[in-house]
């Protein structure tokens, strides 16, 4: 792996030869300088964007994503930001990917313009995918009523608009969110829809809404027969922290499906209980696969964080009496 220490002292000019040259392989030095880029480097390489091939262009934004996904040190948000205007609808789309971590409230309006008017549709579900953030941002009032109400009624048009089931499936996933009344029935109806694409998307939307009203429904799916239904319900489940799932949630611990697995053992690490330690405990004891323990590893860890976070609640709490009394 390339040394990050050392990545500022290239040359820039010499990463953008190496983009522009088709014949030769880009050395991984140049990608760490690609990060956190700022001021004449960003104008250089915006000049020179359109000239690099366009399979290069796509390949530069997947290796740099990933490269970001591994470490909390780079941002490659500049990159994001030439792509975004691309006329490959590939690289558009791996622009806008990374946006729901960078969140730029700069680019709110264009991201929900490209939301309803773009001409690719992964474009487009990929930006009602992103919006989802700035929906949370505006609930928790990290963004302005008016932008967040712009942002949630755009995410509403798309969603009951004749666009494709991809990207009004994101726009309801990304209204999850959103504390509107339309949201529970644009829930309701993609349920009656009987379609199991919508059935998914509706258990997501399900689980960042926070409201108990959808635990029946959320309980109800955790045994499924498909296992992306019972990953979403499980996923679901932790989220509304339904404290009545959390059997089912240990019975899903032994899912023929890993995915199901990892989600129930997150799940339980999030409503917590009696004797939840102990199951993930025993049950990262008897895993021989070093990821699976990994996971397993986090929902402990996420779960002693919660208890510790309940205990320090408790202690305000009697504090505050104990000032009463006195």
């Amino acid at each position: 792996m390339p040394d990050l220490n050392t990545a500022p002292d290239t040359p820039f000019q010499a990463v953008i030869e190496a983009l522009l040259n088709e014949d030769s392989t880009l050395d991984p030095q140049f990608l760490y300088r690609l990060s956190d880029l700022e001021g004449d480097d960003v104008e250089n390489l915006r000049a020179v964007w359109s000239r690099i091939p366009t399979w290069r262009r796509q390949a530069l934004l997947e290796d740099v994503e990933g490269l970001a996904e591994g470490s909390y040190l780079l941002s490659f948000e500049s990159i994001c930001r030439i792509a975004i205007d691309d006329p490959d609808p590939r690289v558009r789309f791996l622009a806008i990917r990374p946006m729901f971590t960078y969140e730029p409230e700069d680019l709110l309006t264009q991201i929900s313009q490209m939301m309803e008017g773009d001409p690719d549709e992964n474009v487009r579900a990929v930006c009602a995918s992103t919006l989802g953030k700035f929906v949370y941002l505006g609930e928790i009032e990290e963004l302005s009523a008016q932008k967040r109400k712009e942002v949630v009624d755009c995410l509403l048009r798309v969603a009951k608009s004749k666009d494709s089931i991809e990207v009004r499936r994101r726009a309801l996933e990304a209204l999850g969110y959103a504390s509107s009344k339309e949201v529970p029935k644009l829930i309701d109806k993609a349920l009656e829809r009987e379609d199991i694409d919508w059935l998914v998307s509706a258990l997501f939307a399900m689980g960042r809404t926070y409201d108990k009203r959808w635990n029946p429904q959320v309980t109800s799916l955790l045994d499924h027969q498909l296992p992306r239904v019972r990953f979403e319900a499980a996923r679901a489940a932790g989220e509304l922290e339904i404290s009545d799932a959390a059997p089912q949630l240990i019975d899903l611990l032994d899912d023929s499906d890993d995915e199901v697995r990892y989600a129930a053992a997150w799940s339980l690490s999030q409503i917590g209980g009696e004797g939840v330690k102990e199951v993930l405990e025993k049950l990262l004891k008897s895993t021989d696969d070093n990821e699976e323990a990994n996971l397993i590893q986090d929902a402990l860890d996420n779960l002693l964080f919660n208890e510790d976070m309940e205990l320090f609640g408790l202690m305000d709490f009697s504090e505050e009496d104990d000032d009463e009394i006195t």
